[in-house]
């Protein structure tokens, strides 16, 4: 990436001594798997704060105070923060964004993920330090979302050191897969069978659009599925999507813990999601004749 490429403003080099500012490449943000990922992300923001008449239009603008960041972790973690509602004080922002900051931390950090993101950048309207952020929360709480895989960015890092601005070109990963981010990379019994015998696994894609499953759960439950809770024969990825949170309704209505796969994943034919949950049904009712 050439540094003439990237179109510095007036206000990137206004730092303080140690400050720094990144700045994204125009070619990057203009990337549509960026420009998806950014969407997406804003789309997902305001259906959860769609009770709260919050509308994000533009996530460094709307989310470097905190304020919208607070109702989203409270929402989605079903919490109440300490913080004061409105502040307009720089101050009074940062100890907000450091409140709530610490909260996301302590949700993140038994998953082991480095935190790539800190007061000072999500207030500095870093825009690649809050979606990564988003991306992080998003994991975390399993949205019913799909974000576009391997999305990457070139930006410019711009320092001041003794009196002086240095800057540096680095490539940001913001996703990776879809499994990477949901944590589970660790090998298990499942892995092993997909690298001796992913052959004869193609039958578990009869189940991507929930109907078997959801007439399954009636089966081994000895109930009857009303056929208007459910498509019988879907034909759209969210009526499938419908189908497979219904049949994991029923799952947790059976007894059974809530499914780590999400009904996305098991609709997008990821046989190691639908083995999973699979597998959970068969340790549960393995004593049915």
């Amino acid at each position: 990436m050439s540094p003439a490429s990237v179109e510095i403003y007036p206000e990137d080099t206004l730092l303080e001594e140690n400050q720094e500012r990144v700045v994204i490449d125009p070619t990057s943000r203009d990337d549509p798997r960026f420009r998806e990922l950014v969407k997406v992300l804003i789309d997902w923001v305001n259906d959860v704060l769609v009770g709260e008449r919050i509308i994000v239009k533009q996530l460094e603008e709307d989310l470097y105070d905190g304020q919208v960041l607070q109702n989203l972790l409270e929402k989605l973690a079903d919490c109440k923060l300490n913080v004061a509602e409105v502040t307009q004080s720089e101050i009074g922002q940062k100890q907000k964004l450091q409140t709530v900051l610490q909260a996301v931390q302590e949700l993140l950090r038994p998953h082991g993920r480095a935190l790539q993101w800190t007061v000072d950048t999500i207030h500095g309207k870093n825009l690649v330090a809050i979606l990564h952020l988003l991306v992080a929360l998003a994991m975390h709480f399993r949205a019913p979302i799909r974000l576009p895989e391997h999305v990457s960015v070139q930006v410019v890092v711009i320092r001041k050191r003794e009196g002086l601005l240095h800057s540096s070109h680095v490539t940001e990963e913001l996703t990776t897969t879809t499994e990477m981010m949901m944590g589970r990379f660790e090998r298990d019994a499942f892995d092993t069978l997909f690298d001796h015998a992913p052959d004869k696994l193609s039958v578990v894609r009869k189940f991507a659009d929930g109907v078997y499953l959801v007439l399954l759960m009636g089966l081994l439950e000895g109930y009857f599925v009303p056929l208007h809770n459910f498509y019988l024969t879907p034909d759209s990825f969210d009526q499938k999507v419908h189908n497979v949170s219904f049949a994991f309704e029923l799952m947790l209505d059976g007894g059974l813990k809530k499914p780590k796969a999400r009904p996305e994943d098991v609709v997008n034919l990821d046989l190691k999601s639908t083995l999973r949950v699979l597998y959970n049904l068969f340790t549960k009712y393995k004593h049915l004749e």
